[in-house]
């Protein structure tokens, strides 16, 4: 698979933190039958197709999949033990439209911002992009709220993108179904 930056760019772009901590309870209680992330979605598994965009992107990225009792947890586990990256994109497992290109365009952009949202029809997505100064608010973080104060404290610049898989999660079933239905879209044009 080709990517679309070279290990050397990558070494000075923030590394994707890929979060697949989470119980999916919304999931399971929606009437899904396997953890969300390892739900079908057209012959691969949710977390297949997120893992695909983030190794075409070319970034590097660490996948954090140990137990953890909230989002924020997931956070401060996974930049904990990528301390050294040059900043990070967080990114939930379960959005598995999101496009290489957008978490490049992410890495790239407005690189003076502490905190970079990117925003697509004025919706608030992922990956959120943090610096390095952020570094030690993030390996703080405890709970379910993920890194929002973080957000807050640093004032996030947002940054439209027109990737439309930066909005789409799974967390239900027919989260599930409305994400097939759009894949299937795409692989019929």
């Amino acid at each position: 698979m080709s990517t679309l930056l070279s290990p050397a760019q990558a070494l000075a772009l923030p590394t994707v933190l890929v979060l697949a901590s989470g119980r999916g309870e919304r999931f399971t209680a929606s009437g899904g039958m396997v953890h969300k992330l390892q739900a079908d979605l057209c012959g691969k598994t949710v977390l297949q197709r997120t893992l695909e965009a983030v190794q075409q992107s070319g970034l590097l990225w660490h996948l954090e999949d140990a137990g953890h009792p909230g989002m924020g947890d997931s956070i401060a586990a996974a930049v904990q033990v990528t301390r050294n990256a040059a900043g990070w994109l967080i990114l939930p497992a379960d959005l598995p439209l999101v496009a290489a290109q957008t978490l490049v365009e992410l890495a790239l952009a407005s690189p003076s911002a502490q905190v970079l949202v990117p925003v697509h029809g004025g919706q608030r997505g992922h990956p959120v992009r943090f610096s390095r100064a952020c570094g030690d608010a993030l390996v703080a973080l405890r709970g379910p709220s993920g890194a929002a104060a973080v957000v807050s404290r640093f004032h996030a610049l947002h940054w439209p993108v027109s990737d439309p898989g930066c909005l789409c999660d799974v967390d239900t079933l027919s989260d599930l179904e409305r994400v097939r239905d759009i894949l299937n879209t795409y692989s019929n044009k």
